[in-house]
């Protein structure tokens, strides 16, 4: 536990002083966010606001999940597990896409970035590499960072994607994970429309997935044989680096809570959305994520409906999407909008936890 408090406490300060900075500098240089006009008018004042501030979110996470590792190495002799840094590694990469469309945007002043194909092809490109190296590193028990088999709160051991042949098994098994990851990162990269929305929500689905990997931790079939126990490698670190994850979206959220100092930007988006699909699938929760971070799945939703309502019938379900713009647009304050998608976040991320909490009282795993 006190790995986990450390690596929140150390990623919140790194973030919460790191921002000011990243504030000064890029105010001086001019770097800031362009609003789009179709976007809402009330928006237009935020234009000039300084945005890459999920720099500061990474190296939050980044140094407070270091320096727990170096607590866990002092205090008892235990090293890092591999799962903590394949999904650290997964969140950085992702980051660093984001940063080069965040760069080509505001630096280079071309108004799109890296093109839809370019970011797409990257993403694929991380996702494999992620999907290779979490089916290796076994431990002494021949369990590895995930599994082939779709997860639930557990592996469902009835639905491998694997199945199918060694070449063909592994291609469905890397789509997969493909889709997780884009899925998710654009979520979460949807989301960030509001300020402090993006922050907060991610913070809130965070904080679950702190309590779930602690608690498969506490837990584990490594020192458990319990009925209930969990087939996770790793989970301890899990739980540092979503406690770093937390702690440095609340950092950062002291300054981009309305009215924004800064935005975290594609940098932040597309790294804290690789950060919770990396969680989700080396605690195999993959499918439970989708309850816990129901939140982000309404705003894609949201984004999916508009667009097919529109390309079929050529009518609106929504005045504007992702849907948090429909509540501005239905005269919503922006703060209001932000505070009850915080609240609809909280509510998913705790249904989630409690479905995962009365998986482990019946005793049974599927």
């Amino acid at each position: 536990m006190m790995q986990i408090i450390v690596a929140a406490a150390v990623s919140f300060f790194v973030a919460i002083f790191l921002t000011p900075v990243l504030i000064r500098r890029f105010s001086a240089e001019g770097i800031g966010q362009e609003i789009r006009e179709e976007g809402p008018k009330s928006h237009l004042r935020k234009r000039g606001t300084p945005t890459m501030g999920g720099i500061a979110i990474l190296v939050g996470i980044t140094v407070g999940y270091v320096v727990s590792v170096i607590v866990g190495l002092v205090t008892n002799g235990t090293g890092p597990g591999v799962s903590g840094w394949l999904v650290l590694g997964l969140t950085l990469s992702l980051g660093g896409v984001g940063f080069a469309d965040d760069y080509i945007k505001l630096v280079k002043g071309r108004n799109l970035g890296l093109n839809a194909r370019a970011k797409l092809v990257l993403q694929l490109v991380i996702a494999v590499i992620f999907g290779i190296l979490v089916l290796q590193f076994p431990n002494s028990t021949g369990l590895t960072p995930a599994s082939t088999k779709l997860s639930f709160i557990r592996d469902i051991n009835t639905f491998d994607l694997k199945i199918g042949g060694a070449v063909i098994g592994t291609a469905i098994f890397l789509l997969f994970i493909y889709l997780v990851i884009s899925a998710w990162s654009n979520a979460v990269n949807l989301t960030d429309g509001l300020d402090g929305l993006a922050a907060g929500v991610t913070g809130l689905v965070l904080s679950a997935y702190v309590v779930m990997t602690f608690w498969q931790f506490r837990n584990s079939c490594a020192s458990d044989a319990a009925v209930s126990c969990y087939q996770v490698r790793d989970p301890l670190d899990l739980a540092m680096l979503a406690g770093a994850g937390l702690g440095g979206c609340l950092g950062f959220l002291w300054w981009n809570a309305a009215p924004a100092k800064i935005f975290m930007g594609d940098t932040g988006s597309l790294a804290l959305g690789g950060l919770v699909a990396g969680l989700s699938v080396t605690s195999r929760t993959e499918l439970l994520m989708i309850i816990v971070g129901f939140l982000f799945v309404m705003e894609v939703a949201s984004v999916v409906i508009q667009v097919v309502s529109f390309k079929t019938t050529g009518r609106r379900v929504f005045r504007m999407s992702p849907f948090h713009h429909h509540f501005e647009q239905g005269g919503w304050a922006e703060t209001t909008v932000v505070i009850r998608f915080w609240l609809l976040s909280a509510l998913f991320a705790m249904g989630g936890v409690a479905l995962f909490y009365s998986e482990w009282l019946t005793g049974s795993g599927i």
